[in-house]
């Protein structure tokens, strides 16, 4: 488990990230989300222990991080931009992480760099951003870390390696203890992965949900009342975070389960009714409103 307590990090007078405090529990898949320049990267080198704290702490399995070798070994960090030694093949490489991890696991790089095309013995940098970023992920993957810190994962990968990257996250975290935290601008390409989510805005994490219970907990709904009244009182009823009315079609987001929602729309003997699916996206943006911000302004 990560614990963070009022971390802390300023880089000439401007706070990157700015008193947060979180947990990530193991074995999930943990998004993080936020603009660039919301502070992903930094809060990801501080959890590796890259970068000391200003202020706060940040605790991996109940110890800190930062100068801590042992617990260093459990925590492999890519970042967005991969790097390789001067004129290194991908076997340098994996040669380089067997130094580093103790614990790494060549003979998987082996046969992930065969179904990935991976050409071994040639020089990576002759690899285009995509094939870099592959190689990049199995020596992460590999080194048969607990923890797998990941800055805008995705970057650079063609729709076929990014299901397949998600694929061997999935299968990772289902055969052993493995807790990937995957950074990112893109709320779309982590709905289908992540277990939970925390947003990232302005230096500080302004919530983390499960994404599950986000889902099962708020829903869109989408009828036809005819007695203003009753569409008032049904309004009041619910704990609705957003709603408009365009012609005679009133539309809502609110909070609940989708039978309590749908059993109140119900009482109210509307004309028409549905429950339509809401996209993460749609579900950030409705729990940023009601926090008083627009996340349109920061989110992708």
């Amino acid at each position: 488990m990560i614990e963070v307590r009022e971390l802390t990090k300023t880089f000439d007078n401007i706070k990157a990230v700015d008193s947060v405090s979180t947990t990530i529990s193991e074995c999930q898949i943990f998004g993080l989300v936020g603009s660039n320049g919301a502070g992903k990267s930094t809060f990801l080198r501080l959890l590796s222990g890259v970068l000391k704290p200003d202020k706060g702490q940040i605790l991996i399995d109940g110890e800190e991080v930062y100068e801590n070798s042992s617990v260093k070994e459990e925590v492999c960090f890519l970042s967005d931009t991969a790097y390789f030694l001067p004129n290194a093949t991908a076997k340098t490489m994996k040669n380089y992480y067997k130094m580093i991890y103790r614990k790494f696991n060549a003979e998987q790089f082996d046969k992930l760099a065969e179904k990935f095309h991976i050409e071994q013995e040639r020089k990576i940098s002759t690899f285009s951003k995509g094939m870099k970023k592959q190689v990049s992920m199995l020596l992460g993957v590999c080194s048969n870390t607990k923890y797998l810190l990941c800055d805008e994962t995705f970057d650079g990968l063609d729709p076929v390696m990014r299901q397949a990257v998600k694929s061997l996250f999935a299968s990772e975290t289902l055969s052993r203890e493995f807790t990937p935290i995957i950074a990112s601008h893109n709320l779309r390409e982590l709905e289908d992965i992540c277990d939970a989510v925390g947003l990232l805005h302005k230096g500080g994490i302004l919530f983390t949900r499960d994404l599950e219970d986000m889902k099962f907990h708020i829903h869109k709904v989408q009828c036809v009342i005819q007695n203003s009244v009753m569409e008032e009182k049904l309004l009041s009823e619910l704990e609705v975070l957003q709603h408009e009315k365009r012609g005679s079609v009133l539309s809502f987001i609110s909070r609940g389960t989708r039978e309590e929602i749908m059993s109140r729309v119900e009482e109210k003997e509307p004309i028409f009714m549905e429950s339509i699916p809401l996209s993460l996206e749609e579900i950030f943006i409705s729990e940023m409103e009601v926090e008083g911000y627009d996340i349109k302004n920061f989110i992708l």
